[in-house]
């Protein structure tokens, strides 16, 4: 009788590698402009708390701004308007000239009213005013990020005003004459307003001693204001206005 042949033992399968655990999706990388030192903090920690966003920078000069930017190519600004006396729509429209992709929310206390279309125009994704940014900064981060443009209902009621009548009156932008000044003309009144001489505003502005006196003709000219005293005096007033709370 034949003995019976032994099966040929059965190979060891091979343990199956485990598969990769997922990439941990990269954090929005801000970077905030103000040149306070408290609201900065008090911004960063607010961004910071957030399981998808971190600061990558911070900065108080327009000087500062543009090297932080280029340094750490942010996914997002978020700046002041107004950073010391340099102005914002300048600050905006050379960013969007160098980094065009580059989102730019803008956080101020001037009234939107007359200034968050300029600042869109600049170049920017969006505009809060600085009263409501504990409750709208990460809303408007997250809106501005995926593509949309972010301003108040307020804003948005006068841009579709605007668009249906062809033009919205003083009445409907604060009862004031200062919104019919260009861009370069209220950087002028404001600075104006903040006790500058004509060639402060002209070093400031990179300008002319004779355009920033041009300047100050038209805006005259525009508020029918009598004199260069005149001028100052409601230039010092509309400013202190702005910083008023409620703005």
């Amino acid at each position: 009788m034949k003995a019976a042949k032994a099966k040929p033992a059965a190979k060891a399968e091979s343990p199956q590698p485990s598969p990769p655990a997922p990439a941990a999706k990269a954090k929005t990388r801000v970077f905030v402009a103000d040149d306070h030192p408290f609201l900065r903090v008090g911004l960063s920690h607010l961004i910071n708390k957030e399981a998808d966003m971190t600061v990558c920078g911070e900065a108080e000069t327009v000087a500062g701004v543009r090297s932080g930017v280029e340094r750490e190519m942010p996914d997002l600004l978020l700046t002041d308007l107004c950073l010391g006396d340099s102005d914002g729509l300048d600050l905006i429209k050379g960013l969007k000239a160098q980094f065009p992709n580059l989102p730019i929310l803008v956080l101020s206390q001037q009234d939107e009213t007359l200034f968050a279309e300029r600042t869109l125009r600049a170049g920017a994704r969006g505009y809060i005013m600085k009263e409501r940014a504990t409750q709208d900064v990460l809303e408007g981060i997250r809106t501005t990020l995926g593509g949309d443009l972010y301003v108040s209902r307020k804003v948005g009621a006068l841009a579709m005003r605007k668009l249906v009548e062809g033009g919205v009156d003083a009445a409907a932008t604060g009862g004031s004459e200062v919104s019919g000044l260009s861009d370069r003309e209220l950087q002028v009144f404001r600075l104006l307003g903040a006790g500058k001489k004509t060639m402060e505003i002209a070093d400031a502005l990179k300008l002319s001693h004779k355009t920033i006196e041009t300047y100050r003709e038209n805006i005259k000219a525009k508020l029918d204001l009598p004199n260069a005293t005149t001028l100052i005096h409601r230039a010092t007033e509309w400013l202190q206005g702005q910083a008023k709370p409620g703005k």
